[in-house]
């Protein structure tokens, strides 16, 4: 039977990593929704500034704790979204050990907590599932090109063991699971010292620093505006029946680095020159999501163009007080990069 109205607004969600980039624009627009809000957050990667605004709410419950521990609730959860674990590589490399236990026994205790309460699951997943891709675009069917002892793998495998554990609970009907693997996402609220190559870019750009690229830049990326990619988020947990396969989420729309790198100092009107650092080890050459399986099951496609995403996003840096921190030290270690004007 379907809920009434007022027993959907009763509905209370749990929001692992909810003080993180993406988890606090999902933590909003539950709460504009009408859910309860229960948000977790160890602060490693999260920051308190972006549910500042959140915290106080009647409706919304914030517990700072890692997941690899299990949680204690005392209440009972309709929905859980699971999108607790650094994402930049800078940063999920820092502790590599600390990143596969929170993909792997953060998202075991997380499933174990909605198989409890009847609730149902998200898993944030990745496309870094894929790994160095040899397929072009990359479809949910595509078992990936991963590294397994690199030194990305804490990551891309952990990922991938998460999604292990997912499949093996709705197989063995103890949870009703939905993973989304989610493409570069960018937006308000990136962390600006996080190291992933939007914030970077925006940041150098905005301080006149100069622009680092690694490799040559010919590199492809997708760009997904974070508002999109909440609301794909959102309509997954939500349809019904349950698609039992893996949703890619992202933007189709492919750019090099060089490509961004031009755009973001159009916008900035940064004449900061570019300097080249050596490729990391694994660093995907091509990176690009097939959403037709999003556009049948849950009739979604991204909306927000790169330009006027980029735009927002650097709006919301050049307003923040912290504009002389610097990048992610990993970022800037490689010294002897070349430096060279990009022309517009």
């Amino acid at each position: 039977m379907r809920r009434s109205k007022r027993a959907e607004q009763r509905r209370t969600a749990l929001v692992a990593g909810g003080a993180g980039f993406l988890g606090s624009h999902l933590c909003e627009g539950l709460l504009h929704d009408g859910y309860r809000v229960i948000c977790v957050d160890n602060f490693l990667t999260g920051r308190m500034e972006n549910i500042g605004s959140l915290v106080g709410q009647a409706r919304f419950r914030l517990i700072e704790q890692d997941v690899c521990t299990p949680l204690e609730l005392g209440e009972p959860v309709d929905r859980v979204f699971n999108l607790a674990c650094a994402a930049s590589p800078p940063r999920y490399q820092a502790d590599p050990i600390h990143t596969t236990r929170t993909c792997v026994i953060g998202t075991l205790n997380l499933l174990e907590l909605a198989a409890g309460s009847g609730a149902r699951f998200l898993q944030a997943s990745t496309s870094e599932v894929y790994g160095d891709p040899e397929q072009h675009p990359q479809r949910e069917d595509y078992v990936g090109h991963v590294n397994c002892t690199g030194p990305r793998a804490c990551y891309d495998e952990g990922k991938r063991a998460a999604e292990t554990l997912c499949f093996d609970y709705l197989r063995a009907e103890m949870a009703d699971i939905r993973v989304a693997r989610i493409f570069n996402t960018y937006g308000p609220r990136m962390d600006p010292a996080d190291g992933r190559i939007v914030s970077n870019l925006v940041m150098q750009a905005i301080e006149k620093r100069p622009l680092t690229i690694f490799g040559d830049g010919r590199q492809t990326r997708s760009f997904c505006y974070v508002t999109d990619l909440v609301e794909g988020l959102r309509r997954l947990m939500d349809v019904d029946p349950n698609p039992r396969q893996p949703v890619n989420l992202g933007n189709p729309g492919e750019f090099s680095i060089l490509e961004l790198a031009r755009l973001v100092r159009e916008l900035t009107g940064t004449r900061s020159p570019v300097k080249f650092l050596p490729l990391p080890e694994d660093d995907p050459r091509r990176r690009r999501p097939d959403i037709g399986r999003a556009k049948a099951l849950l009739g979604w496609s991204p909306e927000v163009p790169l330009r006027q995403g980029l735009l927002q996003t650097i709006v919301h840096f050049s307003g923040m007080d912290d504009l002389a921190i610097a990048p992610v030290a990993a970022i800037d270690r490689a010294g002897g990069g070349k430096l060279q004007n990009l022309p517009l």
